[in-house]
């Protein structure tokens, strides 16, 4: 007996993206995603966590699955956070290979290739914003903070806070995230023994909805978690066990 989101076979691809009051972008966006997956080879779906949206969010996406069988909506209640909703996201997608993307537009689902070109040999794909299309305000706090994490940690990550992203799913499953997380992807897949590689993708001006993003909102809270992210690495367990035959 299958349940509703079994098929014959499972889908190479999961795409997640979070949403929390997009209603105007995430229509636009849908679109572009199902077309680049169509021209891709191997089974995909693509799964929207609704994060407690108070919009039309939900009325969309129920109005789109009628006509979109791959699509697959999570509801989280209350308005859980990004974390929580990447990692609900994670443990519902099937896909080898999961994708993340924002639900605002400004990621450009066409590079969903490029970022599966570079991932032979690798447990995550990292985007790097090439071309950046955010106020300069915006810019230069994630410069700061790209700076500190890596100075902290001990790493060289160009642009952690892009969300377009590939990773394997096995390594990507098996995180225990905590609230605030999910700007430490590519250090935590590291922490695992994962391999990373970094790719330039586009980036494009917010189009529709608004921006739910404040600098100087999320700086310490960022700080804090950053400092825990700090203190698991310096603790992680490192050995090789080898059994005697």
């Amino acid at each position: 007996m299958h349940d509703d989101h079994s098929s014959a076979m499972e889908p190479m691809i999961s795409v997640v993206i979070p949403a929390y009051n997009e209603e105007e972008a995430l229509g636009p966006l849908l679109d572009e995603v199902f077309a680049s997956l169509s021209e891709l080879s191997g089974g995909h779906e693509v799964i929207v966590v609704n994060d407690g949206s108070t919009d039309g969010t939900e009325t969309l996406l129920r109005r789109r699955k009628e006509t979109q069988p791959t699509l697959r909506i999570l509801n989280l209640i209350p308005n859980s956070g990004q974390s929580a909703a990447f990692e609900a996201g994670f443990n519902a997608a099937r896909g080898e290979l999961i994708i993340t993307m924002d639900a605002d537009g400004q990621n450009d689902p066409a590079d969903m290739s490029l970022l599966i070109e570079a991932s032979t040999g690798q447990d995550a794909v990292l985007g790097v914003r090439a071309n950046r299309q955010d106020p300069w305000i915006r810019k230069f706090a994630q410069r700061i903070a790209n700076a500190v994490r890596n100075t902290l940690l001990g790493t060289r990550f160009q642009d952690v806070g892009c969300s377009l992203k590939l990773f394997r799913r096995e390594i990507i499953q098996d995180l225990t995230l905590y609230n605030g997380l999910h700007r430490f992807f590519p250090y935590l897949v590291e922490m695992q023994g994962g391999r990373t590689v970094e790719v330039d993708v586009r980036h494009r001006a917010r189009q529709l909805g608004t921006s739910k993003y404040s600098p100087l909102g999320r700086g310490i809270p960022a700080f804090l978690d950053l400092l825990m992210v700090r203190r698991m690495k310096k603790r992680a367990l490192r050995y090789h066990a080898e059994e005697v035959r």
